[in-house]
């Protein structure tokens, strides 16, 4: 498998493999939850199953890292004969890295998917009949920007789009916090549906109160076998749904917490 200097593959605990990188001081997915079932777990299923009545779906998946979200997405509807179609669009600010993917060792679970991986290391981009895959390489917060542009030049069919999802796994707040403030949350709600599905595995209170200013219904998601993670929404959502939904009444949070607060873009350097 192809490496960078700052850059090296770890064995997470389910046999799946992820990278740490260096520059981050972090790696792309769980150790302990492991790389494939944090991706399924944490994101695709939950994601998908509360969307399931929805025939088409426009995906935002923040970061493409390794590309796991993605790949797994696209295995759940293949798995399931899902006749959904879907649109991904993935901020990646590692041009290198995505176009070295074709020689990573991804899990058996993606073998089917192995021209979706060529094409997107090859060409950032991927499309069939039933799913179109956009890699947008660049700094998130500026692609995001551009995506609030209605008919934005980086849509490959140059319509308006909003998402119906949002996975949103970037670095940590901790190591890149530019990726969890309030004015992201801002800009990614404005190119959301009104009954758009946002799935992090972040539980952080800077991150429950970035996402609870900017309109979204908070829900705690505790799967089977992996730790907690969050759920927002900006309808909603009936727990019963699902099994490990709880519902997160932040107006006690914050009377519990009152120094608690989200993250700002003005405490960071650009």
């Amino acid at each position: 498998m192809q490496t960078y200097p700052d850059k090296h593959p770890i064995i997470t605990e389910d046999g799946t493999l992820t990278l740490y990188s260096a520059e981050f001081d972090q790696a792309y997915h769980s150790t302990q939850d492991g790389a494939l079932t944090e991706s399924l777990t944490k994101h695709v299923i939950p994601a998908l199953r509360l969307q399931q009545d929805k025939t088409h779906l426009n995906i935002l998946d923040i970061n493409y890292g390794l590309g796991y979200n993605t790949l797994a997405t696209l295995y759940t509807i293949r798995k399931h004969n899902l006749d959904t179609t879907v649109h991904i669009l993935s901020p990646e600010l590692d041009d290198n890295l995505v176009r070295s993917l074709s020689d990573f060792d991804y899990p058996p679970e993606f073998k089917e998917l192995r021209s979706v991986i060529e094409a997107i290391s090859q060409n950032l981009h991927y499309k069939d009949e039933q799913f179109t895959i956009d890699i947008l390489i660049g700094d998130a917060r500026k692609t995001i920007q551009k995506l609030l542009t209605p008919h934005s030049s980086l849509l490959t069919d140059n319509v308006e789009t909003y998402f119906d999802i949002v996975y949103q796994d970037a670095f940590s707040p901790k190591a890149n916090p530019m990726l969890w403030t309030r004015e992201w949350f801002a800009d990614v709600r404005a190119i959301c549906a009104e009954d758009a599905i946002l799935t992090t595995y972040s539980i952080a209170a800077a991150t429950r109160m970035g996402l609870y200013e900017n309109g979204f219904e908070l829900y705690g998601y505790h799967p089977e076998g992996t730790r907690r993670s969050l759920i927002a929404s900006l309808s909603p959502i009936d727990v019963t749904k699902m099994e490990g939904l709880e519902w997160i009444d932040m107006e006690l949070k914050i009377v519990r917490n009152p120094e608690g607060r989200s993250l700002r873009d003005g405490e960071f350097a650009v």
